[in-house]
């Protein structure tokens, strides 16, 4: 029948037989993309869940699937040229290894982007993920293409060897950095907005964490840029973790006789009524306390005052505050806060020559 077709419309084998495999690929084509679209639409209506995930990896598997399952199908059914034949199926075959090597990396792809929508702390850590995923199945899908093309790797890997050792000798402290980088976005020991204290004084809020360094802005206004390796191995205090509210001990003295119970109670009193005028920064629960610590200094007696404040940059304009506060309340008090005193004891030939001195 086919045969007669050919007669009939006057048109040679070849052409015949081209225009038929041509028909054959765009009719998959349009049924791919049409199938594509109603996949899209039910990937819509599902919201985010595992279902949504579904929908989107068949989705992007649609058009690839049958545009192979034509291409076979032309290869199998139809006497076309053997030069045509050939290159048909390399076609099918690197589809073949296309669609092997996309469906694992577009299922662990979709997998990273559901983990940074339902944490988007997470999207620091899943967006390099998803593009080293990619790479790495573009490369491993490019080498299995090639090998069963019948191209020699050989050059290739002693080429990457020799360049990679090279190139990682070139860039140490640059991936020392990156993979310092990968660690704090994995482990996640400080965040945005985290004021920290490095073990060698700089301390700030924490802006970016990029690749190669680590950005904070200092009480000062200034950028302080750390190198993710430095941070990596330094020992960091985070003042913002657990969480932003933090302890604060406020060093009073006064002087020796000073009844310890009257002190306590006026320290206590000011700091009441700081809380009552709403005093920024300063929390009322968990309420302060005194305590007689660190107690006997060498002319004073040495309190603290246990404070709670919001945030670690709270406790600046909270302490001049209750100092103004303390120093009024002592006066009222008649509560001496004395000076550092210092008595000296000189032996019998020292006192003798001073009076010797004196009396000349």
């Amino acid at each position: 029948m086919i045969e007669d077709l050919i007669h009939t419309i006057h048109m040679s084998h070849k052409v015949f037989y081209a225009l038929l495999f041509g028909s054959l690929i765009i009719g998959s084509l349009l049924i791919g993309f049409g199938l594509n679209r109603l996949l899209n639409f039910w990937s819509n209506r599902l919201g985010d869940g595992w279902g949504k995930v579904f929908f989107s990896l068949l989705k992007s598997l649609s058009i690839p699937l049958f545009l192979i399952t034509a291409l076979y199908l032309g290869l199998e059914s139809l006497p076309l040229p053997p030069r045509f034949e050939h290159d048909g199926s390399k076609l099918v075959f690197a589809l073949v290894i296309l669609v092997l090597m996309y469906f694992p990396a577009k299922v662990a792809v979709l997998t990273l982007r559901r983990m940074g929508e339902k944490d988007p702390r997470m999207l620091r850590v899943t967006q390099p993920a998803t593009f080293v995923v990619q790479m790495l199945f573009a490369l491993l899908g490019t080498i299995i293409f090639l090998d069963n093309m019948g191209v020699t790797l050989t050059a290739v890997w002693t080429t990457l060897g020799v360049g990679s050792v090279a190139v990682a000798l070139a860039l140490q402290e640059t991936l020392s950095n990156l993979f310092s980088g990968l660690y704090l976005l994995a482990d996640r020991p400080v965040n945005p907005n985290d004021y920290i204290k490095l073990d060698s004084s700089q301390e700030g809020y924490v802006l970016r964490i990029g690749w190669r360094s680590t950005v904070l802005r200092t009480l000062g206004n200034n950028y302080v840029i750390i190198p993710n390796s430095t941070l990596a191995k330094a020992t960091i205090t985070n003042y913002s973790a657990p969480e932003t509210r933090m302890s604060y001990s406020l060093p009073v003295s006064v002087a020796y006789g000073t009844d310890p119970q009257k002190v306590e109670k006026v320290l206590l009193q000011a700091t009441q009524e700081a809380i009552q005028d709403g005093l920024q920064g300063l929390l009322p629960q968990p309420a302060p306390s005194v305590s007689l610590i660190p107690g006997f200094g060498d002319s004073s007696l040495n309190f603290s005052l246990n404070l709670q404040v919001g945030q670690f940059t709270d406790q600046y304009p909270v302490q001049s505050d209750l100092r103004k506060r303390i120093i009024k309340k002592f006066q009222e008090a008649g509560i001496n806060m004395p000076f550092p005193t210092r008595t000296l004891v000189l032996d019998k030939t020292t006192q003798e020559l001073l009076s010797a001195n004196s009396q000349a």
